[in-house]
């Protein structure tokens, strides 16, 4: 949908051909300003029980600042002039969407109403909420939803009972299950966490109908499926969302190929030259590292040390004798670091980001880390919120590596692209500032 928009707002640009409009700078402008005002506004977070009146609401918010936008290129870069055809344009943009959005998912509902795109769903408990629910999702078929059973310590006649709160897991698996709604007044608490620990490890959406005591928990969303019906979604990790990912790797491909044209360009033959003179070897350090979902990748970095047989499993510690004079100067100012830009640009890497390790060394650090494994539901990074806040380089002790773990996970549970730009800022401040275990 994201990129359907775009195609409108550039239609219509070139539609009516008005030459101030078809200049570069506008529309490099209009377009990355629909896309971050887009995400900012959540705009294209709509689900198949999202109700129509909701999805005009998004419509109205997103064009009102998207018309700010618009008339706010032309106060800065035209002083106000007031330019032919900004109402043709904008009121045409505007009657676009709106009805190719609303038409698709009118289109994408009827298509539900068929019995396509669909979703198998499970229901744990039978009180009056899961009934009244049970019968929601079987008169209303254009949500998409098919209730293949529910599960109650309460035995029933009902033709969907399938068995008790325990007989649920096997049941869902044997049936790839997409999602499982608990009911809250009847699950106890040790119910609850087993469920949400299944279904979390398997990525099976879990949602909660709930009770007085859970409307006000962050770790819940409260969703109306029908004009009366409450439904508490587990909150989702921001990588979870599709266009979280998208959004990301734009800023990475924007940014790493800033950096490549503008600083890499340059820098490169210097410091080839300056690593050639002191020592033999190439100028390029390649190594195999673990990246998303832990499929290895050859990550890249300025050589900084005498070729060596220990570099594959042996991390750098102070005063290593492997290091050369220039090296030490990059590791210092991690220039070492930059030809990872590659890396990002080719899609291994993310600018921000877990740092990737060693198969060798991940497979030790699982041992004294449980969550370990939960880093890599992202690509690795040229710099973390680990290694702003000081744990880098060396690792010590085991408190080192559990630190590291737990400021890598914060960082996927809590992502932005606003927090990307701090931990960049942060970056170059250590740098300037030069830091204790950049050795």
């Amino acid at each position: 949908m994201l990129l359907i928009d775009l195609l409108i707002i550039n239609s219509v640009v070139f539609y009516i051909s008005d030459k101030e409009y078809l200049k570069p700078s506008f529309l490099v402008y209009i377009n990355l300003f629909w896309l971050f005002s887009s995400l900012i506004l959540g705009f294209y977070k709509t689900y198949r029980h999202t109700l129509f009146y909701k999805i005009f609401s998004l419509l109205a918010v997103q064009f009102a600042l998207f018309f700010l936008g618009f008339f706010t290129y032309f106060s800065l870069f035209r002083e106000g002039d007031i330019v032919n055809n900004q109402t043709l344009i904008l009121t045409t943009i505007f009657i676009g969407i709106t009805v190719v959005k609303i038409s698709f998912l009118s289109a994408l509902k009827k298509y539900r109403s068929y019995g396509h795109n669909y979703r198998k769903v499970v229901i744990l408990g039978s009180d009056d909420t899961t009934k009244k629910l049970s019968t929601l999702l079987e008169k209303k078929k254009e949500l998409g939803y098919i209730l293949t059973a529910f599960f109650s310590n309460e035995i029933s006649e009902n033709k969907l009972y399938r068995g008790k709160f325990e007989d649920c897991f096997s049941f869902i698996l044997e049936n790839e299950i997409d999602e499982v709604y608990c009911s809250l007044s009847q699950l106890k608490k040790e119910e609850l966490k087993k469920i949400t620990a299944f279904t979390n490890e398997r990525n099976i959406v879990l949602k909660l109908i709930p009770n007085a005591d859970e409307l006000f928990s962050k770790n819940y969303k409260a969703e109306y499926y029908d004009d009366s019906l409450l439904i508490l979604n587990v909150n989702k990790l921001p990588f979870e969302f599709s266009e979280n990912r998208f959004y990301k790797r734009v800023f990475d491909i924007l940014f790493s190929l800033f950096t490549i044209i503008c600083i890499l360009s340059w820098l490169t033959p210097i410091i080839w030259i300056l690593i050639k003179l002191e020592s033999k070897g190439p100028a390029f350090f390649k190594q195999k590292r673990e990246g998303l979902k832990g499929n290895l990748f050859v990550c890249y970095k300025f050589r900084s040390m005498k070729n060596n047989i220990a570099s594959g499993d042996k991390h750098t510690v102070k005063n290593d004798v492997r290091v050369t004079q220039i090296g030490a100067f990059l590791r210092k100012t991690s220039l070492d670091e930059l030809p990872q830009f590659f890396n990002v640009f080719l899609g291994d890497m993310s600018v921000v980001g877990p740092r990737p390790h060693l198969k060798s060394l991940s497979i030790e650090y699982q041992k004294n880390v449980n969550n370990y494994l939960d880093r890599h539901a992202v690509k690795p990074g040229i710099t973390g919120l680990a290694q702003v806040r000081g744990y880098r380089g060396e690792i010590r002790k085991k408190s080192d590596i559990k630190n590291r773990i737990r400021l890598d996970i914060f960082y996927i549970e809590n992502w932005s692209i606003l927090l990307d730009v701090k931990i960049i800022f942060q970056t170059v401040f250590n740098v300037v500032k030069g830091e204790e275990k950049a050795y």
